[in-house]
C-alpha cells in the first residue's frame, strides 16, 4: 500500500512500526571489499567549505572528489548557472576528479572568479552534489592616512584610545606595541577591549610616552598593518600648577593631589543593559571594562542560574567572560559588576543563543535487494526549527519522474518493493535564516549472494573472564543471516553465554578456558551462502602479585619497588616503571630489574609516584608507590633575642625546611664566652611545634644561642649564633654537689667535692669555704678558704673518729646559700688482731666447716668488712712429695663467726687460716689449722680401648684415673656380647686388680662384638664408667697398618716441640706426658684443631720425660694412642748472664760481621759475573737443603750440612717406609746416650734409628743457653 505524505508527517504508531520493520535493511555496513565489482551511484568524498576564502596570491583550488562506479564524470555550476571549464583558458579540472585550479599565477583577476560555485558527479545510476562553495577573496586594506592629536590628560582620569582598523577579510587580529615591537604592558588598570581599543581605567604619570601603536594582523595573507603612533602625556598636579602659575602670577590652580577618588563606571558596554546574539557551538565572549579610582574589580555571574564552570574561562584581567561550545542552556541574563571600595556599579548583558541546522538523522546510503523495503531518514534541528527539502540527483524531487515505490514525508523516504531502476542519489537540505545542511544518499538496488567480508582463519585472543567477540561481517543483498558454530559441532551458537548480534559477530560474555576452539560462522540469503573460520584462544590475565609500596627513604639512600608479575606464558610480558606518568630519567641510579626498581644515592627530585605497568599483548596490570624521600631538617634561622632581664630572655626563630620529615622539637644551645668559650652546652628543648622559648639565664654569662631541629631522620646543623648577651654577676646560688669526706691514711681525713663550673660561679672570685671539727667534742669549726680545687686534706687525726665538715661557694658579690653539714671517719688502719679458737669440722670428702671466734670491734680501726678464709691443698694423700696448688679464699659476713668451705678434693692434706677485713685491708692471720678430708670415689679412667682382636680374644687397655681420690682397690669389667639384632647377651662381671693397666679376655665368641663397661673402685666405692666396644674377628687376618707414625721430638731448656704422623679416622689430638719413673699422673694438653705439632711448656730443665699422642673421636670415648716416648729437656745455664745483646762491644762486634759478610757478598758477586768458581758458590753447593739436594752416587753420603746429625729420631718411634713398618729388637735407653735425649718409638715400645756420637754431645753442651734452640740444631724431622 502506497503511504500518503501526510501519513509521513503525523508521527503516529503507523511510522514507528513501519520503522521498525525497516531496521534490518538499514545497518548494512560499507567497505571497499563490498564495492568491489559492484555497481553504485557516486558519493561526494572530499570537497571545499562553504565559505572558502582565498588568497590572491595563491592559484584557486576548489576541490571536488567522488566516488561510485562506474567512476562518475563531474560538472560545475557558478552562481546558479552552468560553467563551462573549457571556455576558460584560466580555469583545469584535473584527471578523474572534480577539483578545480585556476590559475591567476599569469595576471588573472581573483575577485573576477568570486560567487557560489557548486560540483556535480553523476553515473548511470545517479548524481551527487555538493555544498554551495562561496568563494571570496582575502582582503587587507590599508589604515586611512589621519592626523592623530595628542591626548595631554590630568593623572588619575580614564582614558580610551581608538584603533578602528580596516575592514578585513577574515577580520584581523589587533594588539598594541611601541616603536621597538614590544608588546606594551597591560594589567587590570590598562587592557585591550574585544574592539581593539586600549583603555586606561585611570592614568598615572608613567603612562606618558609617544609610541601607542596600534598593530592589525592579517593571518590569511600573513600581513601586519600600522596605525599612527599615539602621543599620550600625563600630567601630575604639580607639572599643572607650574604651567598655570606663569600666567597666573604663581597662584595654585589646582591643588596638590591628583583627580580624586571616584566610584567605577563603565567604558563599555554603556548603560545598565544590552544583549548579544550568539549562535550554538560558538564561542561567547562578553566584555565589560570599567573606570574608577582605584582601579575597579570585575565580577561575573549568571542570573538565571550557575555558570558552566568546565567551560567557562576568564580573560583580560577577568573583564572577559568566555565560554565555549555554547548550547541552548548557556542563554539568559549575565551581570557584570565594577566594584571598587567606593562603590560598585552593575550592567546585564541578555544573551541569546541561535542555532543554524544541526543532524538529528542524517541520511544513510541504503542499499536493497528487489522488492525488498526501506526508509531515507532526514531529520534536523536549529533555532529557528529548519525547513527540509528533498532532491533527487540534484534535482527537486518535485520535477523529478515519478516512481511508485517511493512515498515522499516531511523528514522521510519510504521505499517498498523496489526494482532495480530505483537507483539513485537523493540529497536533503536543512536551511534556516543561518545555515543549511546538504547531504547525499544513495539507494542502491542490488542482488548479491552472500559474502564474508572477514579474514579467514583470523585469531582472536582474550583474557579469561572477559567478553569475547568474533567478527562475521557480511555482505549480501537480501541481508544475509549469519549462524555460528563451534569445533566440529552441527548445532548452531544461540542463547546462554552466546549472544549473535545484527552485524554477525558472536559474544561470549564470560569467556572460559573451555571456549577456547575453532568457530565457524555462516551467512544465508536467498541467492546462496558464504561461511568462515576463525579461532578463539583464552589467555590467563597479567596480575601484580607484589605490588610495588609506599615507601620513605632518607636522602642519599637506596629504595627497591617490587612488582612481581604472573602472567600467561604463551604472551611476551613487557613491564614499564613511570614516574609521575612520564618515562623514568635517564639516569644509571634508575636500575629496571626482573621484578624490581631499584633507585640509589635518592635525591629529593626522586619523589613521586612510581607506576609499575605489566603489559601483555592483550592486557596489563597497573601498581603504584609513592616515595617521599627524607632527610635531616634544615638549619633555623632568623635568631632573635626579646624581653631581656637579669635572668631571663625570650628567644624566637625561624624553622628551616623539615625535608618531608616533621620536626619533633627544637635544641637550643648556648655558648659562655668569658667561661667556656667555642663550646656549645644544651640549655633546653622545645616541641616542634614552637618557635620561640622563655630562657632562664645565669648571672655573670656572656650567652650565644644557637637552635638545632630535630625530625625522625635526626639533627639539622646548628643555626648560626645569635647575637651576645652578658648577664650581670650575683653572688652562688649553690654549693658544691657530692660532697664526701673519708680518711685516705690512718692520720688524715680528706674532704672532696664537686666544684662548680663557670656557669654556676655567678661572679668573678669563686672560692670555697670548706669547715670541720671532730664530732661529738664540745669545739668550733675549723675553717679555710680555697680555690681552684676540689679536695682539702686534714692531717694529724685520729685514727678512724667521726668528723663534722661542710663546704660552701663564695664569689666576689658574696657567699652562696647555708651549706648542709655532712659526717664522715678518718682514715682506717689494719686490724690489729686475727680471729681466735679456729677449728675444723671435715663433713665429708669435698666439704669442710670452720669456726672462729670474732675480734673485738676496737682491734678492728676501721669499718669491719668481714672475715676471709685462706686455704690450699698442701698434698694429696696418694702422694708423698707437698705440692701446693695455691691459695683459694672464701669471705663471709662480718657479723658470721663460721663458713662452709665446698669443692675441696677428696684424700687430700690442706691448710687454713682466718684473717678479719676492714677498709683498708686484711689484718694478722690466724694460727694455720691442717685438716684432710677422707677418701671419695674415683674419677672415670683417663681411657680405654679395645686391642689386638683375635678369633676369640680381646685385650682392653686403660689408664688409671686423673683424679684418683682415694686408694684404688681395683677395677671391675663389666661385658656382654651384642648380636646382629644389637639385643644384648647376659652381663659377665670381673675384677682386675688395681696395679693392671691391660687385661686380655679370652674364649670369646668369634666374629661377635662386645660392649664393655669399665670403672675403677676406692674404699668409698665405683667411680664413673667408661663404655666401649670391640668385635673378634672372623678369620686371622695380617694387622692393619697402624694409625701412628714417627713421633718427633726436640726439646729445649724449659719446653719441647712434639710432631707426628698419624693416619687413623679420628681428627682430635692431645698429647700426654709425665716425668719417667715418677709416681705422678699423666698430664694432658690438648692440640688446637687437627695440626701435628704442639710446643709442650713448662717442663723442668735436665728431666727426663715420657710422652705419647692420643687421637680421639668427636661424639665417643674411642682413642687411639701412639707409643711411649722418651726425651730429657736440656740442663739449665749454672748462672743467668747479662744479656750481652745489651752491650756495646757485642752490637760493635755484629757491626763489624755484618759489614764483612757484605764485602765478601760484593766480591763474589764480581767473580760470579765473570763466570769463575769462588769458595762462597762452592759452601752454597755444600749447605743447599738436605730435602732439596740429590744425594751423591759415588759415594752415598748427603753434603756436608747433612740432616742425620742435627734431626735424630725419638727412641721408640717406628720409621715406615713405602707403607710398611720394619721392626727393630734393640731394647736400648736413652740415658746409655747422655745429654741426648733424642729419639724415635713406634707403637710396640722397641726403640730403632741412630743415635748421636760424642762431637754431637759436645756441640750440643757446648751450645746450651737461655734461649730456644735453633730450628736446624732442635727440630726433629722424621722421614
Amino acid at each position: 500500500m502506497q503511504l500518503k505524505r501526510r501519513g509521513l508527517t503525523s508521527g503516529g504508531s503507523p511510522l514507528i512500526l513501519f520503522m521498525c520493520q525497516l531496521i534490518a535493511a538499514l545497518d548494512v555496513p560499507l567497505d571497499p571489499k563490498i564495492l568491489e565489482g559492484l555497481q553504485q551511484p557516486p558519493t561526494i568524498t572530499h570537497q571545499s567549505p562553504k565559505d572558502y576564502i582565498i588568497d590572491p596570491r595563491e592559484n584557486i583550488v576548489i576541490q571536488c572528489e567522488a566516488k561510485g562506479k562506474p567512476t562518475p564524470r563531474f560538472s560545475w555550476t557558478r552562481n546558479g548557472t552552468h560553467f563551462d571549464t573549457d571556455k576558460d583558458s584560466r580555469v583545469m579540472m584535473k584527471p578523474n576528479s572534480g577539483t578545480l585550479v585556476i590559475d591567476i599565477s599569469t595576471g588573472g583577476k581573483p575577485d573576477a572568479y568570486e560567487g557560489i560555485y557548486q560540483c556535480s558527479a553523476r553515473n548511470e545510476h545517479g548524481t551527487a552534489v555538493s555544498n554551495n562553495i562561496v568563494i571570496r577573496q582575502s582582503r587587507s586594506p590599508l589604515w586611512s592616512k589621519e592626523k592623530l592629536q595628542p591626548y595631554i590628560v590630568q593623572e588619575g582620569s580614564s582614558l580610551v584610545l581608538p584603533c578602528r582598523p580596516p575592514v578585513g577579510l577574515p577580520p584581523p587580529i589587533i594588539f598594541w606595541m611601541d616603536n621597538y615591537f614590544q608588546r606594551l604592558p597591560q594589567s587590570n588598570r590598562v587592557s585591550q577591549g574585544l574592539n581593539g581599543d586600549l583603555y586606561f581605567s585611570n592614568l598615572k604619570v608613567e603612562d606618558t610616552r609617544s609610541d601607542y601603536i596600534c598593530y592589525a594582523r592579517f593571518n590569511h595573507t600573513q600581513t601586519i598593518q600600522q596605525k599612527q603612533p599615539i602621543s599620550v602625556k600625563v600630567l601630575s598636579m604639580d607639572a599643572i600648577n607650574e604651567t598655570f602659575a606663569a600666567f597666573l602670577n604663581d597662584t595654585e590652580f589646582f591643588g596638590d593631589s591628583p583627580v580624586g577618588e571616584r566610584r567605577p563606571t563603565f567604558l563599555v558596554p554603556t548603560g545598565q543593559n544590552s544583549s548579544k546574539l550568539v549562535l550554538r557551538g560558538e564561542i561567547l565572549k562578553l566584555e565589560c571594562i570599567a573606570e574608577g579610582l582605584p582601579t575597579p574589580e570585575i565580577h561575573w555571574m549568571k542570573e538565571s542560574g550557575e555558570l558552566p564552570i568546565k567551560k567557562t574561562f576568564y580573560e583580560n584581567f577577568q573583564k572577559t567572560l568566555k565560554i565555549v561550545a555554547v548550547t541552548e542552556a548557556d542563554g539568559g541574563s549575565y551581570r557584570c559588576t565594577a566594584k571598587n571600595h567606593l562603590g560598585l556599579i552593575h550592567h546585564t548583558i541578555k544573551v541569546t543563543v541561535k542555532s543554524a541546522p544541526h543532524w538529528i538523522n542524517e541520511p544513510k546510503n541504503l542499499i536493497l535487494a528487489p522488492q525488498e523495503t526501506g526508509i531515507l531518514l532526514c531529520r534536523a534541528n536549529g533555532n529557528p526549527k529548519p525547513s527540509i527539502t528533498w532532491l533527487m540527483n540534484g534535482i527537486p524531487i518535485e520535477n523529478s519522474p515519478d516512481d511508485p515505490s517511493r512515498n515522499i514525508g516531511d523528514d522521510a523516504i519510504v521505499f517498498s518493493d523496489v526494482q532495480k531502476d530505483s537507483s539513485a542519489v537523493y540529497q536533503c537540505n536543512a536551511s534556516n535564516e543561518y545555515g543549511y545542511l546538504l547531504s547525499n544518499a544513495f539507494v542502491n538496488v542490488l542482488a548479491v549472494p552472500p559474502r564474508i567480508l572477514t579474514a579467514s582463519n583470523h585469531l582472536y585472543q582474550v583474557i579469561i573472564s572477559r567478553p569475547a567477540l568474533l567478527d562475521c561481517l557480511t555482505f549480501g543483498s537480501p541481508v544475509p543471516k549469519v549462524q555460528w558454530f563451534k569445533d566440529n559441532h552441527a548445532s548452531v551458537l544461540d542463547g546462554e553465554p552466546y549472544i549473535v548480534h545484527g552485524n554477525g559477530s558472536l559474544e561470549i560474555h564470560v569467556a572460559q578456558k573451555a571456549d577456547s576452539g575453532k568457530y565457524t560462522c555462516v551467512g544465508i540469503n536467498e541467492l546462496g551462502k558464504a561461511e568462515n573460520v576463525v579461532h578463539l584462544e583464552v589467555k590467563e590475565s597479567v596480575r601484580i602479585i607484589a605490588q610495588p609500596e609506599y615507601r620513605v627513604v632518607q636522602k642519599a639512600g637506596t629504595v627497591v619497588f617490587e612488582c612481581r608479575v604472573k602472567h600467561d606464558p604463551s604472551l611476551e610480558l613487557t613491564i614499564t616503571w613511570l614516574k609521575d606518568e612520564n618515562s623514568l630519567p635517564e639516569d644509571e641510579r634508575f636500575v629496571v630489574g626482573k621484578d624490581s626498581l631499584t633507585i640509589t644515592d635518592v635525591t629529593e627530585v626522586d619523589e613521586g609516584t612510581y607506576t609499575c605497568i605489566a603489559n601483555t599483548s592483550l592486557d596489563k596490570d597497573i601498581a603504584r608507590a609513592e616515595l617521599t624521600v627524607v632527610d635531616y631538617p634544615d638549619p633555623p634561622s632568623d635568631l632573635e633575642l626579646t624581653d631581656e632581664h637579669e635572668r631571663s630572655i625570650q628567644l624566637t626563630w625561624t624553622p628551616g625546611d623539615d625535608n618531608n620529615s616533621p620536626i619533633e622539637k627544637f635544641i637550643i644551645e648556648y655558648e659562655d664566652g668569658l667561661h667556656d668559650p667555642d663550646v656549645w652546652h644544651n640549655l633546653t628543648e622545645v616541641p616542634g611545634q614552637k618557635t620561640t622559648a622563655h630562657l632562664k639565664l645565669s648571672p655573670f654569662v656572656w650567652y650565644s644561642f644557637r637552635v638545632i631541629s630535630v625530625n625522625k631522620v635526626g639533627r639539622s646543623q646548628p643555626s648560626s649564633p645569635s647575637r651576645q648577651y652578658q648577664t650581670p654577676g650575683a653572688a652562688p646560688d649553690e654549693n658544691p654537689i657530692i660532697v664526701k669526706g673519708a680518711g685516705s691514711e690512718p692520720d688524715n681525713f680528706v674532704i672532696t667535692w664537686e666544684p662548680l663550673t663557670g656557669i654556676q660561679s655567678n661572679g668573678p672570685g669563686l672560692q670555697y669555704k670548706v669547715s670541720w671539727r671532730q664530732k661529738d667534742v664540745n669545739e668550733e669549726f675549723t675553717t679555710i678558704k680555697v680555690a681552684n680545687v676540689s679536695k682539702y686534706i686534714v692531717s694529724a687525726t685520729p685514727t678512724f673518729v667521726p668528723y663534722e665538715f661542710y663546704v660552701q661557694t663564695i664569689n666576689d658579690f658574696g657567699p652562696g646559700p647555708e651549706p648542709l653539714i655532712h659526717v664522715g671517719h678518718s682514715g682506717e688502719d689494719l686490724p690489729m688482731v686475727a680471729p681466735t679458737n679456729v677449728r675444723v669440722h671435715v663433713e665429708n670428702s669435698t666439704l669442710a666447716e670452720v669456726h672462729w671466734d670474732a675480734v673485738p670491734a676496737k682491734s678492728v680501726r676501721g669499718i669491719l668488712k668481714g672475715y676471709k678464709i685462706y686455704y690450699w691443698k698442701e698434698r694429696s694423700l696418694n702422694k708423698r712429695k707437698r705440692r701446693n696448688t695455691g691459695k683459694s679464699s672464701l669471705m663471709f659476713d662480718k657479723n658470721k663467726t663460721h663458713g662452709k668451705l665446698p669443692g675441696l678434693e677428696p684424700f687430700s692434706h690442706y691448710v687454713l687460716n682466718v684473717r678479719a677485713v676492714n677498709g683498708k685491708g686484711d689484718g694478722p692471720p690466724s694460727p694455720d689449722q691442717h685438716f684432710e678430708t677422707p677418701e671419695g670415689v674415683p674419677g672415670a679412667p683417663a681411657f680405654l680401648k679395645v686391642t689386638d682382636p683375635t678369633l676369640d680374644s680381646l685385650t682392653l687397655e686403660w689408664s688409671p684415673p686423673v683424679h684418683r681420690n682415694g686408694i684404688l682397690t681395683g677395677y671391675t669389667l663389666r661385658y656382654q656380647a651384642i648380636n646382629n639384632t644389637h639385643k644384648l647377651g647376659p652381663l659377665l662381671e670381673l675384677v682386675i686388680p688395681a696395679n693392671e693397666t691391660s687385661w686380655t679376655l679370652k674364649n670369646l665368641n668369634y666374629s661377635t662384638r662386645y660392649k664393655f663397661y669399665f670403672h675403677a673402685q676406692t674404699s668409698k666405692g665405683p667411680g664413673s664408667s667408661l663404655t666401649e666396644e670391640g668385635v673378634t674377628i672372623m678369620d686371622e687376618v695380617r694387622p692393619s697398618e697402624p694409625e701412628f707414625g714417627i713421633v718427633n721430638a726436640s726439646p729445649a731448656e724449659d719446653f719441647a716441640n712434639i710432631s707426628w704422623e698419624y693416619w687413623g679416622p679420628y681428627k682430635n689430638f692431645y698429647i700426654e706426658y709425665m716425668v719417667e719413673n715418677s709416681e705422678e699422673d699423666w698430664k694432658k694438653e690438648f692440640v688446637n684443631g687437627t695440626q701435628f705439632s704442639f710446643v709442650i711448656k713448662g717442663l723442668v730443665p735436665g728431666t727426663q720425660y715420657k710422652v705419647r699422642v692420643v687421637a680421639k673421636g668427636v661424639t665417643d670415648e674411642t682413642v687411639l694412642q701412639s707409643a711411649e716416648g722418651i726425651f730429657k729437656t736440656n740442663p739449665a745455664m749454672a748462672s743467668r748472664q747479662v744479656d750481652i745483646a745489651t752491650q756495646g762491644w757485642f752490637i760493635g762486634l755484629m757491626c763489624a760481621i755484618a759489614l764483612l759478610i757484605l764485602v765478601l757478598l760484593i766480591i763474589c758477586f764480581i767473580k760470579r759475573n765473570k763466570g769463575g768458581k769462588y769458595p762462597v758458590k762452592e759452601k752454597e753447593d755444600a749447605h743447599a737443603d738436605p730435602e732439596i739436594q740429590p744425594m751423591k752416587e759415588d759415594d752415598g753420603t748427603f753434603g756436608e750440612y747433612s740432616d742425620t746429625e742435627d734431626h735424630k729420631p725419638l727412641k721408640g718411634s717406628r720409621t715406615p717406609s713405602n707403607g710398611t713398618v720394619k721392626k727393630e729388637d734393640s731394647d736400648d735407653s736413652l740415658v746409655d746416650y747422655g745429654e741426648g735425649g733424642e729419639g724415635q718409638f713406634n707403637e710396640d715400645g722397641s726403640f730403632i734409628g741412630q743415635y748421636s756420637g760424642k762431637k754431637e754431645k759436645e756441640t750440643a753442651e757446648g751450645n746450651e743457653s737461655s734461649e730456644a734452640p735453633s730450628p736446624v740444631n732442635a727440630m726433629n724431622s722424621f722421614v
